[in-house]
């Protein structure tokens, strides 16, 4: 889990940007910017790793991946189930979708939200109909609307 005080985003909009254009999945570098741990994080571990960035391997990355559902045997290249293996059996062929980002539980929420609100084009018209006068579109619905 993120730290209550996270990045914000209009600092490393133009970094942020330049890695969600790169054709390649965007997740590990934007783990990067992120703050990293909380320090009161649930995760069953003795050592004190509040504020590390590393990848935890939980995998969420490699299972949302649309390229890995369309191509499953791309899978079997490694056991490995870290953004670093995504980077490796996705490389170029990325779809540049940005759910492995939206699935990583070490991104920070504002760069989430950033990703949903200004790179979901066309997923926001369908949003925007269902959200009313609030204005803003939140993480919640976009992935409920991406699951439909």
């Amino acid at each position: 889990m993120p730290l209550r005080e996270q990045r914000d985003v209009t600092e490393i909009e133009g970094v942020l940007n330049k890695i969600l254009n790169i054709n390649s999945p965007p997740v590990a570098r934007c783990r990067l910017l992120s703050t990293g741990f909380n320090p009161s994080h649930a995760l069953n571990i003795t050592e004190n790793i509040g504020g590390h960035k590393e990848c935890i391997g939980c995998g969420n990355c490699i299972d949302i991946c649309p390229i890995l559902f369309r191509e499953p045997s791309r899978r079997n290249k490694t056991e490995q189930r870290t953004s670093m293996a995504l980077e490796s059996i996705v490389g170029a062929d990325c779809d540049q979708c940005d759910a492995c980002v939206l699935a990583c539980p070490q991104v920070d929420t504002t760069i989430k939200n950033y990703v949903v609100n200004h790179r979901m084009i066309e997923v926001m018209s369908r949003l925007e109909q269902r959200i009313g006068d609030e204005g803003e579109p939140d993480l919640d619905l976009f992935v409920e609307e991406a699951i439909t």
